[in-house]
């Protein structure tokens, strides 16, 4: 049997790819170097910008360059694909015909997740780039557990904070916005809240909030574990 091993389209951000391994380890009970999980890591910045692309028109699309990346993983013995960006899954029905293993959509399956806890109906306060909502990224997800989707009155303070995280890591600055954030989508109804941006990703585990959080991170972390027990 050919050994598994999960490829990752990194580097969206490289400091975000470097996450999902430490939610990996963090995921598996080992005791050994041996017990932990095999990945193939293709940690790509030159990835066109997501934002470029989906907001600001000035770029050109990513989706050759990640089905480039794709494949290269795929050849190298890739049983299955991940990609810690949640922006970058908008291009992922135009990867799909391109690709021959199973991908592991994060997004797809953290709404999964969420809808296990509840009714119809209920509201999901996203903490997310702006890019994810304008290419509606969630959209299809949402609608098939019958859930809404609430975003913050104000998309300026998240792009701004995405981009300090960037040039400067998990700024004091960026966290209370999240926070802030936070508050305000529970204050508007939102039942549980999700993190959907692996930049804000690297301030969730202290993140404090009125209602539950789950980070798309740790889903695709319990994704990559699971197709190793599959």
């Amino acid at each position: 049997m050919t050994p598994k091993v999960v490829g990752v389209l990194g580097g969206m951000g490289p400091e975000a790819t470097i996450l999902l391994q430490e939610r990996v380890l963090q995921a598996v009970d080992a005791r050994d170097d041996a017990d932990h999980l095999p990945l193939l890591i293709d940690m790509n910045p030159q990835v066109p910008s997501r934002i470029a692309h989906l907001i600001e028109g000035t770029g050109p699309s990513p989706a050759p360059v990640l089905i480039g990346m794709a494949q290269r993983l795929e050849q190298a013995g890739a049983s299955a694909l991940a990609m810690p960006c949640n922006t970058a899954h908008h291009y992922l029905a135009e990867m799909s015909d391109h690709l021959s293993v199973p991908f592991l959509d994060m997004t797809a399956l953290s709404i999964a997740r969420i809808a296990q806890d509840l009714p119809q109906g209920s509201s999901v306060g996203f903490l997310a780039s702006p890019a994810v909502q304008r290419a509606g990224v969630f959209d299809a997800a949402l609608n098939r557990h019958g859930l809404r989707g609430l975003w913050p009155e104000q998309p300026d303070p998240m792009l701004a904070a995405i981009r300090d995280i960037k040039a400067n890591g998990p700024t004091q600055a960026a966290a209370r916005m999240l926070s802030d954030a936070a508050s305000e989508l529970a204050s508007k109804g939102a039942a549980h809240l999700i993190v959907a941006c692996s930049e804000f990703s690297l301030l969730a585990q202290d993140l404090t909030a009125p209602v539950p959080v789950t980070d798309t991170v740790d889903v695709l972390a319990g994704a990559i574990r699971d197709h190793f027990d599959d």
